[in-house]
């Protein structure tokens, strides 16, 4: 059914605006000139999902092929989450055969045109296509969407919730969230079941329901590596406003150890930031303007680390190389995301706990510091005489590209909130899960990723009577594929609350793990297959008349797997995959060949991927410094059949080994 679902937004789009090579821009109807939400307006429903997430959109698609009545109430401006934001399906996808349902097809279809309709050139274009084939999807199933809707208060009776209001609350022009609803109680929505799909589990916290939030203590689930971790990449830089004398106080942007040991809890989390485009040509770069209180002190604790990078780094490459990593980032695919190996980078640290928990104004004002500090430091460090003058005219370059995001001036319209409140639900996914040391007899989708926190805090120390600054919090356990390369199963329980608590509302993306499970658990395929079982889930739980908790478990096992669900894994059977296309030439000259040569240079090579510097010559058998598509094919067919294929280049002086 999906995969006739997926062909027909792809056919549909070759006559769209898209397929001929338009901008990637498409308004929600909310949003179109002229469209003002009623004055107060009450729906009746059979489901009403909040967030036009990729994990509500699935799960409202699995509703409607069921029959049932469903809306989507969504705080953003536009539909597709993260996924129409910046990061790409495939990106946290690292074994294809464990994904199954809608997720399946989609993760390979979204952003991609049909072969016959002209692909997105740019990874900032298919970031829009992206967008758009998720507004598709809602518009060809028919599915009602409120956008910039955000949970105001819910109405519980007997355990249940009976209805929910939303305020409107509508995104300023730079795609951030206001701290006050500009019309309270605009919309009332009566539904038998509700779905939270959020990022931040704000439905879930208004209703009611337990929750986490911050790191629980290393003993509270007899997880290693839990709560507070040592510090990290520290570097001897002085961090007081004059330095030398603590007594003139900390710069911006370090803060004083709370002095909890190595594995207790506390309320700090992994860093958040924007998955954003930048370009220096000037047909697409929209201006990164410093904002109106910009202060050069208060970057000046950076402007100490570039001088230490200065003095300490020889190569001027890999000065380069640092400097990158501190401002635009890390490229992840097209985009800059965190460098996490850097003691300062693309977006502030030590803040999101206060996002994560936080009422609306806090939420915003969090959202909008996150702003205020990419744009504060592409200045800082386009201007600050410690940053060597070629670097500053290369930052000075670069603007946000427009073609990712024309309707809102090159913003994202989401910030990526790695993980907020945590439901406490039936069943807490651990690291124990990720290690797959646990069974479950609910499985409603499989999850594989590794450990992966960013920092959660930048702190100062003193050792041999040095001072030092440092993070504390990242780790990257068992690299993408995950410490054992197995997937393990997420359960029906982790989705839902105590019946106690509420026996309508199920809470596919903010689920119930802890820090460190769902530091595992967190991508956006797992929610996107957690969506469409929820809601699956959902339609059972009205059908058979029964609380969310209390459904047939084998006839909603049956429903998933007739979805074509992947709920088990037997490593004696299945075969992992990244059959998505990952490694493909045409993905990599999306994201290496500005030139639009249809070859990758090496100055292009080393600018989308510093980390892989190295390899570049490996691939470059005939010496010409351009790589073609059958230089990266034989690159490909060499890692195929040699596992350990990046020790024996890295040990080889010559091309010999260079497939």
């Amino acid at each position: 059914m999906i995969r006739s679902l997926a062909l027909v937004l792809l056919c549909s789009l070759a006559s769209s605006p898209l397929a001929r090579g338009a901008a990637f821009a498409q308004d929600p109807p909310e949003r179109r000139p002229g469209a003002v939400p009623a004055e107060r307006e009450t729906i009746e429903t059979d489901i009403c999902i909040y967030a036009a997430t990729p994990s509500g959109i699935l799960a409202a698609l699995a509703v409607e092929r069921a029959g049932k009545d469903v809306l989507i109430v969504s705080p953003n401006p536009y539909a597709g989450g993260i996924l129409g934001a910046g990061l790409k399906p495939m990106q946290d996808c690292p074994n294809y055969a464990a994904t199954g349902g809608m997720t399946r097809d989609l993760l390979k279809t979204l952003g991609r045109l049909d072969p016959a309709c002209e692909r997105p050139k740019t990874h900032s274009e298919e970031t829009a296509a992206i967008r758009a084939d998720f507004q598709k999807l809602i518009d060809e199933a028919g599915i009602p969407v409120r956008f910039e809707y955000r949970v105001g208060s819910v109405t519980k009776e007997d355990g249940r919730i009976r209805s929910v209001t939303f305020d409107y609350a509508p995104f300023d022009e730079l795609a951030c969230p206001p701290a006050e609803a500009e019309r309270a109680g605009a919309l009332t929505v009566r539904a038998k079941v509700f779905i939270d799909a959020g990022y931040d589990g704000e439905l879930l916290a208004r209703a009611g329901v337990s929750y986490r939030v911050g790191r629980e203590p290393e003993e509270a689930f007899d997880e290693r590596y839990a709560g507070v971790q040592p510090p990290m990449e520290q570097a001897p830089i002085d961090p007081f406003v004059t330095p030398g004398d603590p007594g003139s106080g900390l710069l911006k942007w370090v803060e004083d150890d709370h002095g909890k040991p190595v594995g207790a809890g506390d309320q700090y989390t992994q860093a958040y930031n924007y998955r954003y485009y930048t370009t220096d040509d000037p047909k697409h770069r929209l201006p990164i303007t410093p904002p109106a209180d910009y202060s050069p002190q208060d970057f000046e604790l950076v402007g100490r680390y570039v001088a230490y990078l200065s003095e300490t780094t020889q190569d001027p490459d890999d000065l380069r190389d640092n400097l990158v990593g501190i401002f635009p980032g890390w490229k992840n695919s097209g985009e800059w995301n965190y460098q996490r190996s850097s003691l300062f980078s693309m977006a502030p640290v030590g803040v999101s706990y206060l996002y994560a928990d936080g009422d609306y104004a806090e939420k915003a004002r969090v959202w909008k510091l996150h702003q205020d500090y990419l744009r504060g430091l592409h200045h800082f460090m386009s201007t600050d005489p410690r940053v060597p003058e070629s670097y500053r005219k290369e930052v000075h370059a670069l603007g946000l590209d427009g073609r990712a995001h024309p309707e809102t001036h090159g913003w994202p319209h989401e910030l990526y909130v790695r993980i907020a409140r945590r439901l406490k639900g039936r069943y807490t996914i651990t690291a124990h899960d990720v290690y797959n040391r646990t069974e479950v007899d609910d499985p409603i989708a499989l999850a594989q990723y590794g450990i992966d926190t960013y920092p959660a805090r930048r702190i100062w120390g003193k050792k041999d009577g040095e001072t030092w600054v440092g993070i504390e919090g990242k780790m990257f356990l068992g690299g993408n594929k995950g410490p054992t390369n197995v997937p393990y199963p997420v359960p029906y329980r982790a989705i839902t609350p105590e019946r106690a608590e509420c026996e309508n509302l199920l809470v596919p993306v903010c689920f119930s793990a802890t820090h460190l499970g769902y530091a595992s658990a967190r991508m956006e395929p797992v929610f996107m297959m957690c969506g469409e079982s929820a809601g699956i889930a959902a339609v059972q739980a009205i059908e058979q008349g029964r609380a969310v908790q209390e459904i047939d478990l084998p006839a909603l096992l049956a429903a998933l797997r007739e979805a074509g669900q992947k709920l088990t894994w037997d490593p004696a059977v299945d075969v992992p995959s990244n059959a998505g296309g990952g490694y493909s030439f045409s993905n990599l000259l999306r994201e290496c060949d500005d030139s639009g040569d249809e070859l990758v240079s090496r100055a292009e090579w080393e600018a989308a991927k510093p980390d892989w510097k190295w390899l570049f010559p490996h691939i470059d058998k005939n010496g010409d410094g351009l790589l073609d598509g059958g230089e990266y094919a034989a690159l490909q067919k060499f890692k195929k059949e040699n596992l350990d294929w990046a020790i024996l280049l890295r040990q080889t002086a010559d091309k010999a080994p260079a497939p």
